[in-house]
């Protein structure tokens, strides 16, 4: 529950009686959020933050008992309180005793209405913070189970002090994870460093790591410490672990084992105090069957594995982080932008996400930005998807997609030979051999095509 001014869901298709509940609670400071009928009070629950849900019990399609049992199965322990009329009592007592929080009767007495309203949320208080403040993972929005699931785990794990490796997909929010782990634990106070093993070429991700003294190379014109040193007593988190050349996965295990660094030229070693959480999208089992992949390391790193479920198997999520979205895109801007038509959220929630959290976002700032309505149309999200522009990849990952690209290419021109190959490429023989073990292409699949 919100320390600040909680949200209530009101749902109600008396217009009259609706104006008048929203007046009364907003002069008590409470924020309200409206819908006409039980499909609609869904559609708020999967995108909106809710404390309290406040429903008639006499509508069309859904009553508010149908919709007390949905608000019971997918948001368990969110309270709901039922408005009724004199001669449906009987049934609103036998709400009660199904879980409902309790019952109203019309007209609403403000004072009652009120009373229950604050009895509500103190109960469900424990529920929404019973295990530790929520901030830790405030900047991942979910309400799937297997999401919530993973981040129990995460906080478990979280003081331990173990090394981590997150697995999942491009774009599905191993950084953020990781960065919610770093939150939940002793360490939180101290700096969270981050580095893209892939990013760099090989001598600077060295230096990055480890430091170096100056003049150990040309353009060392001055000392640096190095990540290790600078996240002392803090989480260094190495994303895309699996594409560090092999060389400094043998100094990486050496640091770990030591727990001292020794910058690039420096005689000196350094003591350091990091909590190590990596993360990769690639199958580390097959590169360490393959040789790309040191298993001392892996294990090193290994200790807890939590794998970050594609988009599209916490479809739940969508609505919501689609709003979340919408809000963040349309924030400080003069746009009148206010929301997903149903239809549109429905495309969104049944659309392939092969960019995961990363590609949605891409396509509601597209969406924001050529909507010419308030609220943003089926057919507008129905173009978002269909354009490949719709989706940007990352710098990295349209590398790696371009480099294997390029390999298929000069492979089917060589017709498998690995020599010519590398002759086209201007590579050593050695090292395109590599290249095609990590994006998994083989000579022999080329040879006569």
């Amino acid at each position: 529950m919100s320390e600040i001014n909680p949200r209530l869901l009101l749902v109600d298709d008396d217009p009259s009686l609706m104006r008048l509940l929203v007046l009364r609670l907003e002069a008590e400071h409470y924020q309200v959020l409206t819908a006409s009928n039980g499909q609609e009070a869904l559609q708020v629950l999967r995108s909106e933050e809710i404390d309290l849900v406040i429903s008639d019990l006499r509508m069309d399609e859904m009553d508010g008992l149908e919709l007390f049992e949905q608000v019971q199965h997918y948001y368990p322990g969110k309270p709901v309180i039922i408005i009724t009329a004199q001669g449906t009592i009987p049934e609103a007592v036998s709400a009660t005793q199904q879980g409902v929080f309790g019952f109203l009767t019309k007209p609403v007495d403000k004072k009652e209405l009120l009373h229950q309203i604050s009895q509500a949320l103190a109960a469900s208080q424990g529920c929404r913070s019973g295990n530790k403040d929520q901030q830790w993972r405030q900047h991942i929005l979910s309400r799937s189970e297997l999401m919530e699931r993973l981040l129990a785990t995460a906080q478990q794990v979280a003081d331990s002090d173990v090394s981590v490796l997150i697995s999942g997909s491009s774009g599905s929010g191993k950084e953020l994870l990781a960065q919610a782990i770093h939150q939940a634990s002793g360490r939180e106070k101290h700096s969270f460093v981050a580095i893209n093993c892939s990013a760099l070429p090989e001598p600077l991700l060295e230096s990055e790591l480890f430091g170096h003294v100056k003049g150990a190379f040309t353009g060392a014109v001055s000392d640096h410490q190095g990540l290790f040193r600078a996240a002392d007593k803090g989480t260094l988190f190495l994303d895309e672990i699996g594409d560090m050349p092999a060389a400094l996965q043998v100094k990486l295990l050496r640091v770990l084992q030591e727990r001292q660094v020794r910058p690039v030229g420096s005689t000196r070693s350094y003591g350091v105090d990091v909590r190590i959480i990596s993360a990769t999208h690639r199958d580390l089992n097959k590169d360490m069957a393959d040789g790309n992949f040191r298993q001392d390391l892996y294990y090193r790193l290994n200790v807890v594995n939590l794998k970050l479920p594609d988009l599209d198997e916490r479809a739940e999520d969508i609505p919501l982080l689609a709003n979340h979205f919408l809000r963040h895109t349309t924030k400080g801007s003069s746009g009148q932008v206010t929301s997903f038509a149903p239809d549109a959220v429905n495309l969104l929630v049944g659309a392939s996400w092969p960019g995961n959290v990363r590609q949605l976002e891409n396509v509601v700032q597209q969406t924001v930005a050529l909507s010419s309505t308030p609220v943003i149309p089926a057919a507008q999200v129905r173009q978002a998807l269909a354009e490949e522009s719709g989706y940007l990849p990352s710098f990295n990952d349209a590398r790696h997609q371009f480099e294997r690209d390029y390999l298929v290419k000069v492979m089917r021109l060589t017709e498998g030979s690995v020599t010519q190959a590398a002759r086209l490429a201007q590579r050593n023989r050695t090292d395109f051999y590599k290249l095609l073990q990590r994006h998994g292409l083989r000579a022999e699949s080329f040879k006569g095509r």
